[in-house]
């Protein structure tokens, strides 16, 4: 039967006929989503104003009003009808009252659910004034029947009110999501999720049109009509499988939800609720930003019109936003992180990491523009990956928990996937486990941001971080995804340009990655064989730290049920247990390399001159996984470039690293890798020669000149250069960001690892001066560098110092664990 026919039945037949073409129409199998919705809308509308008409013969002035979702001319099969009945006053209120009473009572006579009212133009704006809920119902008015005109004056004034109270209402609105999204959870990680209030739904879809009709800001509209029809389509089949009006998708009816929409299984079901909610959540943050931006912007001008004396900007224009430098091709433009102008992504395939890097670092939203103009016109990176790609992937990931927003951000606009194609199969999937509280892509993010908090406990902080993110990426196969996981794991690493000894680190941390708390919590560890068991799959100490800080980062990230004190202890003990078995394998400190020919023509130049010597010149590495010498994955056939190496050899004195160091931070070159050594020269030379070996870059822009550099550094190591002061004065002249919440500085001596020196492990995170201040907090302390081995891993410094006494003996141990707390208190200043 046409919906024609239904309308014609039940105007004919009354409420018995209403309810008859309902109910034929909802058991239609052809008709679902939008149309089915539609055409219950109208079946409605038909019969509802048969009954106006029917009372309101001898009635002017009156009208009927949907209101809401059915305003919106959106029926689901138990949705409630939200009317308002709409009367000029002129009327006589009996009357009014007894046209009500003849549209309700049929209504609640069929057992539908009615949210009504009587009300006048001015009592329905004054009520919308009162109650922000009214108001947004009213936003969505649509007339039925009766007077067209009362109906079209009040929707006028309805919008006309909300446009101009939305810099009052807006603020209200926006906390008024928070609060339920605070009590209701996000809809798309949870396991029985409310699709209407819970974030990311049908809730917040709508107050997003509310934004928008406030003309203030405006909604990313890709993609947005489609996710909400999405969850509208699942309501439906909820009320349908359950008769109810729910909007809980409770567990027990996911399966039948499943088959009334025609999908796989509850998973998939559930995988179309999550991507569905993801747009609607992104959406909403993207859309509260410009609001607060535009509402900031209206609360300036006034007082920088008065700082004006009424004036326009210079040239009558706009003024200018202030944009602030993050990185090569990023800045900051209020309050988010934007392009240059000058940057070109179809020229610069790491633009997209370096860009979220950066705004990770800052604690600063990505704006959408930037996003969606990278993930349109971004070139796709070679394979493997060169060095500052994977750099600024550690970095991105070891930003803590503003790494999340940004991620979702890259997310929203495809970008992850197109960076890790594997990442597909774990977005948005459902883990039906009580513990998990997290999609599989989520607990992996949030799993990294765990690690974040850990990277001064280990070693290699890029090698943990990258393995949080990809130890569940298994889980999008069949099979224990351990099994299956180590094998992805390989084929990432060795995309993303680690090398072969890391790619093994990286796929024995993803197979194992549940090892240490199974055994600790399922094994006897007073049994030698199962210690030695973890020992042989584990392999090497640096592989058991790091598993360890891996397993507790998992373990958090998975729920408050995952982790105890009492789990931590068994680990902690496995782990100690596992680690005097691996001791034996402990590698003895290495030899110092010869030095290379232009190494020594550069320290006898400095021991001859009696001043610093310098030398800059590129720096490469053979592709990952490659022989030097040959190339992989690079059509040109050249090797990887690593930046700038910067050869610095001076007559052996004190204050040579915090000196060096300094002026590097003070000409903006962020130090990669360092190494400081004595240098005996050649026999019938009779000195010593320091020699340091950096890897640098630029911050952003080129690199300064090598004459410069020299000039600074005579001054640095004369005195006449106040590198301290210098680096003070440039900071006070930016203004501070908000940034992220980095974890404490780690300073630890490494026992047993030489001999000859004590070894100073500091851990911290990566900072302009960094190293100059843990030089000169060490030559304060009046002990010798003998060497010094410095590395950045993304965002993290892990820097080792053999230091000794004035004779050159180990410190003892009272004066190395004093030393470590001067160096902790130092950096935490």
């Amino acid at each position: 039967m046409t919906s024609t026919g239904m309308r014609t039945e039940a105007e004919d037949s009354g409420p018995s006929g209403y309810a008859a073409a309902r109910l034929r129409l909802l058991q239609e199998g052809a008709r679902s989503g939008p149309s089915r919705r539609a055409a219950l809308a109208e079946l409605t509308d038909d019969w509802l104003s048969g009954l106006f008409d029917a009372g309101a013969e001898k009635l002017r002035g009156v009208s009927l009003v949907a209101v809401g979702g059915y305003g919106r001319g959106e029926l689901s099969p138990r949705s409630d009808l939200d009317l308002l009945l709409l009367h000029d006053g002129s009327a006589d209120s009996a009357a009014v009252a007894s046209l009500a009473d003849r549209m309700w009572y049929p209504i609640w006579d069929l057992g539908l659910d009615l949210d009504h009212s009587v009300r006048t133009p001015a009592e329905a704006r004054r009520t919308a004034g009162e109650d922000l809920k009214v108001q947004l119902g009213l936003l969505d008015a649509r007339h039925l029947a009766g007077d067209l005109g009362l109906t079209a004056g009040l929707r006028t004034a309805v919008l006309a009110d909300w446009r101009n109270q939305a810099p009052k209402r807006l603020p209200e609105l926006q906390e008024l999501c928070a609060e339920r999204a605070e009590r209701q959870g996000e809809l798309q990680y949870l396991l029985e999720p409310d699709l209407k209030e819970a974030r990311g739904g049908l809730r917040d879809a709508t107050a997003l049109r509310a934004v928008a009709a406030s003309w203030l800001a405006d909604a990313p509209r890709e993609g947005l009509s489609d996710a909400r029809r999405s969850l509208l389509d699942v309501r439906d089949a909820l009320h349908l499988a359950t008769g109810r009006a729910t909007d809980r998708l409770a567990l027990q009816e996911q399966d039948q939800v499943a088959a009334e929409l025609g999908l796989l299984d509850a998973d998939t079901l559930l995988r179309q609720v999550y991507e569905a909610a993801r747009v609607i959540s992104y959406a909403s943050d993207v859309t509260w930003r410009e609001v607060g931006r535009v509402l900031r912007s209206r609360a300036v001008r006034p007082r920088l019109r008065a700082m004006l004396g009424g004036g326009r900007a210079l040239g009558g224009g706009k003024p200018a936003p202030e944009r602030s430098p993050l990185a090569e091709g990023v800045v900051e433009q209020d309050g988010e992180v934007v392009l240059a102008r000058a940057a070109r992504p179809d020229r610069d395939p790491v633009l997209p990491l370096r860009a979220a890097a950066a705004a990770a670092q800052a604690g600063l939203p990505l704006s959408l523009h930037a996003v969606r103009r990278m993930a349109a016109g971004a070139r796709p990176l070679p394979t493997p990956w060169p060095a500052e790609a994977r750099e600024q992937l550690v970095t991105l990931l070891g930003s803590g928990p503003s790494t999340i927003e940004v991620w979702e951000a890259l997310e929203a606009e495809g970008l992850i996937t197109r960076l890790l194609p594997d990442w597909e199969r774990v977005r948005c999937r459902p883990q039906r486990n009580a513990v998990h509280i997290w999609t599989v892509d989520r607990h992996l993010i949030e799993t990294a941001v765990r690690a974040a908090e850990f990277t001064r406990r280990v070693h290699r902080p890029d090698l943990l971080l990258v393995s949080a993110l990809l130890h569940d990426i298994g889980k999008g196969w069949p099979g224990d995804h351990s099994v299956a996981g180590e094998i992805i794991a390989r084929d990432v690493a060795a995309r993303i340009g680690f090398d072969r000894t890391d790619v093994a680190t990286l796929a024995t941390l993803v197979r194992h990655h549940l090892l240490l708390i199974e055994t600790a919590t399922r094994r006897d560890l007073e049994d030698p064989a199962t210690v030695r068991s973890v020992a042989d799959a584990v392999g090497s100490q640096g592989t058991l730290e790091l598993l360890h800080a891996l397993t507790e980062a998992d373990a958090l990230a998975t729920g408050p049920a995952a982790w105890s004190s009492w789990r931590a202890s068994l680990v902690a003990d496995l782990v100690k247990r596992v680690s005097a078995v691996l001791a034996g394998d402990d590698p003895e400190e290495p030899e110092a390399a010869a030095p290379t020919a232009e190494q020594e023509r550069l320290a006898i130049e400095a021991f001859r001159t009696g001043g610093p010597v310098l030398a800059l010149r590129a720096q490469t590495e053979p592709p990952a996984g490659e022989p030097s010498g040959e190339t992989s994955g690079d059509p040109s056939g050249e090797p990887e470039p690593l930046g700038v190496e910067l050869l610095v050899a001076v007559p052996d004195q004190k204050g040579v690293l915090p000196a060096v160091a300094g002026v590097l931070a003070m000409h903006r070159l962020t130090v990669r890798t360092a190494e400081l050594r004595a240098l005996d020269l050649p026999d019938g030379v009779s000195g010593s020669v320091l020699l340091l070996d950096w890897r640098v870059a630029a911050e952003y822009g080129s690199l300064p000149q090598a004459a410069r550099l020299r000039a600074d550094l005579v001054r640095a190591l004369d005195g006449s250069l106040d590198i301290a002061g210098r680096l003070a004065e440039r900071d006070a002249a930016y203004p501070r960001r908000r940034g992220i919440v980095a974890p404490a500085a780690r300073v630890s001596v490494a026992s047993a690892a030489s001999r000859l020196a004590t070894v100073i492990e500091v851990r911290a995170h990566d900072a302009p001066g960094l190293l100059h201040r843990i030089g000169r907090a060490l030559e304060d302390a009046q002990v010798r560098v003998r060497s010094a081995y410095v590395s950045t891993l993304g965002a993290n410094a892990v820097d080792a110092f053999y230091v000794t006494g004035p004779e050159g003996d180990p410190l003892p141990a009272e004066q190395a664990v004093s030393l470590t707390r001067t160096l902790e208190d130092t950096l935490r200043e």
